[in-house]
């Protein structure tokens, strides 16, 4: 039944024109015309970045299974649920710590992550480092809009901003000395990232200069102490953020370099990175991705502790915080249709210069770039724009000392918790770690072991109603949130349907979905507090 009335309901919805609310995005406008539904980008769409930046543009299943236009006159939603994996399990990334004779210090025992395009390309990002010259784990979710150039380029950046902030004065001291030497300089962080995933040396190289020129205006500070890891934190979103508006000011005899500072300054990504260091833990949010924790208690249930605020037009502190930041005559146009200007719906965001630089900046800029239109990036100014900027990428940091009931952590953009709430998040994650454990081997068995014995356990399993299970946690979120009926439970025919939506409509339910969940080692945070008691 589903597959014909929920998709046909899908179909006919989109050629009427009928948006469901929540699910269209940024910088987005929709126009019913006659039979279909075309969306009009405002800004750049198109990107410099390679196809192979991210590691879900080249997947090919995805592009073979999905349509391509609601104008085609024979839809078929149907896949096979090796296909539906196939598609799923695309994105897939995880990484277990390793251990010393046996032991693990770190508190962090593994990360599992994944990826679900709803855009083409996907404008989601992901990152995921160990510190080398400062202590600690991190990881980041990045979520673009107006395109996926901002995103990518403050996936590749910031967690190296976050960690130069972090760095004691003389090794600041001794990675400039060794830039002046021309010697090798020592690697700031270890990538865990998709075999798939693309670095591109001449962009690379024109960032690490900009990197150092933040350290050395660190290093002109001339303080000692160095920064807490709340003012690093809040130190780098906003050297990034500058970063990213003074590039596209500076003249650059070099096209790409000049076009991708461009598209990463007028495009823009909200973003959540989670620092982690023994039973520290700090994350820093800037707009609408989430970082909820995942709690054991000891009755045995579970319970959400959600560690960011969504930063947007509906939230009441973000409304004050704006209203105090401009005049009164403003206050009726600051918020138009739970938006930013009637435009945005986070209030805080990397790049999006169109609405933080003056008018007369932004139409100097890009009168002097000859080829913005090739670009797809047009000036335009918000009716009321009147005071900028309106928009900030100043993160807020939420500290958290870990606790043995401390499980694990879930850090996702908005197209995840659009679809699923903090305690269905918390709830999926939960009863995924209980059924993997139950199909752990025995490692104990009754004497003798017979083949009747074995049967039992057999048939023990099959009673329980064991179900073969994604191993990646973060794609079983995935799979829930897209795929989930009224009853919670996942319901093949709807993720099939979710997941062959053609190009034209598919953002219209769904948003591109990116999901990391990192386990804490229970274990290292009970030794933490039984030898500092």
């Amino acid at each position: 039944m589903m597959s014909r009335t929920v998709s046909s309901w899908i179909l006919s919805s989109a050629r009427n024109g009928i948006v469901l609310q929540g699910k269209g995005r940024l910088y987005s406008i929709c126009i019913p015309n006659r039979n279909k539904t075309k969306w009009k980008l405002v800004f750049s769409k198109k990107q410099l970045y390679p196809a192979g930046s991210s590691c879900l543009d080249s997947v090919f299943s995805l592009k073979a299974f999905r349509h391509t236009s609601t104008e085609e006159e024979h839809f078929s939603f149907q896949l096979s649920p090796s296909q539906i994996n196939d598609i799923l399990r695309a994105g897939e990334l995880s990484h277990k710590i390793l251990t010393f004779n046996g032991k693990n210090a770190n508190s962090v025992l593994r990360f599992e992550s994944n990826q679900l395009a709803s855009n083409t390309p996907i404008e989601d990002r992901r990152s995921a480092a160990t510190c080398l010259q400062t202590k600690g784990m991190m990881f980041g979710v990045f979520d673009g809009h107006g395109g996926s150039a901002c995103a990518q380029a403050v996936s590749d950046r910031l967690l190296h901003y976050i960690a130069v902030s972090l760095m004691s004065r003389q090794t600041l001291e001794e990675l400039e000395l060794a830039v002046e030497c021309m010697k090798p300089v020592l690697p700031i962080l270890q990538w865990h990232k998709h075999p798939n995933d693309v670095e591109y040396r001449e962009i690379t190289s024109q960032y690490f200069e900009n990197l150092r020129v933040y350290w050395q205006h660190l290093l002109d500070l001339d303080t000692e102490l160095g920064f807490s890891l709340e003012e690093a934190m809040i130190c780098a979103f906003k050297r990034l953020d500058s970063d990213i508006s003074l590039e596209v000011q500076a003249p650059q005899e070099n096209e790409l370099m000049r076009n991708v500072a461009l598209q990463v300054a007028f495009s823009g990504a909200t973003a959540c990175v989670a620092h982690i260091d023994g039973v520290h833990l700090h994350v820093a949010n800037t707009g609408d991705c989430r970082a909820v924790l995942g709690v054991h208690e000891e009755d045995g249930t579970w319970s959400t502790l959600p560690l960011t605020r969504d930063h947007n037009a509906v939230d009441e502190f973000e409304i004050r915080r704006l209203k105090r930041e401009h005049p009164g005559s403003e206050e009726k146009t600051l918020f138009v249709n739970d938006r930013l200007l009637g435009i945005l719906m986070p209030s805080r965001a990397f790049g999006d210069v169109q609405l933080k630089w003056s008018k007369e900046l932004q139409h100097s800029v890009l009168e002097n770039s000859c080829d913005v239109g090739d670009l797809n990036i047009y000036q335009y100014v918000p009716p009321n724009y009147h005071t900028p900027p309106y928009l900030t990428a100043e993160p807020e940091v939420t500290y958290h000392k870990l606790r043995s009931k401390d499980k694990f952590l879930v850090i996702a953009s908005d197209g995840l918790w659009e679809m699923l709430s903090n305690e269905k998040v918390v709830k999926l994650v939960a009863g995924h770690l209980s059924e993997l454990n139950v199909q752990k081997p025995q490692l104990a068995f009754e004497k003798p072991v017979n083949l009747g014995y074995m049967h039992s356990l057999l048939l023990q399993r099959k009673n329980k109603g064991i179900a073969s299970l994604d191993q990646n946690i973060a794609t079983h979120l995935i799979r829930h949130a897209i795929g989930s009926n009224e009853y919670g439970e996942v319901d093949q025919e709807k993720l099939a349907a979710m997941l062959t939506l053609p190009e034209d409509l598919a953002r219209m339910y769904r948003d591109d979905i990116t999901v990391t969940v990192v386990y804490f080692n229970s274990e290292t945070v009970e030794n933490y507090y039984r030898n500092n008691k």
